[in-house]
C-alpha cells in the first residue's frame, strides 16, 4: 500500500554522468513525488516526474492505491525498474468537470518550474516509450475487443483513431499545429519538436503536457490489453 502522504517536497541527489536510471532516481528523490487531483466524483494520483504513471479512482486514497498497483505495469512500459520507493504527496489540486469525466486536467504550482536539459530529455523519452508500447499492444491486439459491462467501448481501430486525433487536437496546447490526415509518425515528430523546445507559444506547460499526453496513450494501451483477453 502507498505510504501515508506528506506535504513536504522531495530532496534530490546528483545523478551519475550518462546514467539514465540515475537521472530518474534523482528526479524522484528519496520518494516518488505524487500529486492528487480531486474532483467531486473522482480523483487522480499522478507521479509528477514519471509521465504516464497516473491512475484514477473514486477517492484520493483509492487513487494512490491504484497508482501503486500499476507500478510494475508502468515499469514494463519504460523498460526499467520504477523506483521501489514510497509515495510523497507534494500537493493537491482541485479538479473540474474533465476530472470527473475521466481525464486529468488540473495544473499545479510545480508546473511553473521550468523543465529543461537532461530532465526534459528524460521525460520526452518516457513519452516515446509510451508511444512504442501502445504500438506494440495495437499490433498484437484483435480487431474486436471485449465490450465493457454495459456493452460500451470502442474496438481496437476506433481507439487508435481516437488517440491519434486527440494528440492532433493537443498540438496547439504545446505551441504547434498539425493538419488533418498527417501520418502519425510525422505528427509525433512535430509534437516531440514542440516539447523539446519547451512548448513555446502553447498554453500547457511542458511538464503538464508530457504527463497528459503519456497518460492518455497508456490509459488506452492498457484498455486494449485488458479487453483483448
Amino acid at each position: 500500500m502507498p505510504a501515508t502522504p506528506t506535504s513536504s517536497g522531495s530532496s534530490s541527489t546528483a545523478p551519475s554522468a550518462g546514467d539514465r536510471r540515475g537521472r530518474m532516481m534523482s528526479a524522484a528523490g528519496p520518494k516518488v513525488r505524487v500529486y492528487l487531483e480531486v474532483g467531486r466524483a473522482s480523483a487522480f494520483a499522478v507521479a509528477l516526474d514519471w509521465p504516464g504513471w497516473c491512475r484514477r479512482a473514486k477517492t484520493p486514497e483509492a487513487a494512490l492505491a491504484a497508482l501503486d498497483t500499476y507500478r510494475h505495469r508502468f515499469a514494463a512500459v519504460v523498460g526499467e525498474d520504477v523506483p521501489d520507493l514510497p509515495f510523497e504527496v507534494v500537493g493537491t489540486v482541485d479538479g473540474n468537470r474533465t476530472t470527473d469525466f475521466g481525464a486529468p486536467d488540473a495544473q499545479g504550482p510545480w508546473d511553473a518550474e521550468p523543465l529543461t536539459g537532461e530532465e526534459l530529455a528524460r521525460q520526452v523519452d518516457l513519452l516515446e516509450d509510451a508511444w512504442a508500447y501502445f504500438d506494440l499492444v495495437v499490433a498484437s491486439a484483435p480487431a474486436e475487443l471485449r465490450k465493457g459491462p454495459r456493452g460500451g467501448g470502442r474496438h481496437r481501430d476506433g481507439i487508435v483513431a481516437h488517440v491519434m486525433e486527440a494528440e492532433r487536437a493537443y498540438c496547439p496546447k504545446v505551441g504547434t499545429r498539425v493538419p488533418p490526415r498527417t501520418p502519425w509518425d510525422a505528427q509525433r515528430a512535430v509534437v516531440l519538436a514542440a516539447l523539446r523546445s519547451g512548448a513555446d507559444g502553447g498554453t500547457w506547460p511542458v511538464g503538464y503536457a508530457l504527463r497528459r499526453l503519456a497518460w492518455h496513450v497508456l490509459d488506452h494501451a492498457w484498455e486494449i490489453e485488458d479487453k483483448s483477453d
